[in-house]
């Protein structure tokens, strides 16, 4: 698969608005240790930062709808807080992300974190500790990487060779 039919996939049974509910029907009836797919990425360079504030349930990307992410092929992990936690909890919360910098397989995993972070963090300043916690423990046996980010970071090169570790050839003659 190339870049560019990885990054323009499109499927014809992909969830559209009115088959959310639907979905989620079918993502709580399977177990929580099956997985769509496992994370393969590092998140390095992106950053992300939401806002959750009360409202009419729209979650918006850079100022577009959730629902228009590209790629099409892993919009379904973007949604994955949504379907886990249930459509009921994210009724009257607007969430505002800002994302930028990384692939747009990082900026995927980036939302779908930032989505599950604040609702945490707004279940825990507005409502109460109990429903945060209960939220808290679905997300995490889910999937860690929901709430915990990965601290992993690129080493800077150093002098001497063509990357951090690697080093230019020695001759002794």
């Amino acid at each position: 698969m190339t870049l560019s039919t990885a990054r323009y996939c499109h499927h014809e049974d992909f969830p559209r608005d009115e088959e959310l509910s639907r979905l989620y029907d079918v993502f709580s009836s399977m177990s929580l240790i099956s997985r769509i797919s496992p994370p393969s990425f590092q998140e390095k360079d992106r950053h992300r930062v939401a806002f959750a504030k009360q409202g009419r349930g729209l979650i918006k990307v850079n100022g577009q709808p959730i629902e228009n992410i590209e790629p099409e092929c892993l919009r379904l992990k973007a949604f994955e807080p949504v379907l886990i936690l249930g459509q009921d909890k994210f009724a009257n919360l607007d969430i505002r992300i800002r994302v930028k910098g990384g692939g747009y397989t990082a900026q995927i995993y980036a939302i779908r974190s930032a989505i599950a972070k604040s609702i945490v963090a707004y279940y825990a300043k507005y409502v109460d500790e109990s429903a945060k916690n209960e939220l808290r423990a679905t997300l995490l046996a889910y999937d860690r990487n929901l709430l915990v980010a990965d601290p992993r970071r690129r080493e800077p090169k150093k002098y001497g060779g063509r990357g951090a570790r690697a080093r230019f050839q020695k001759s002794y003659r």
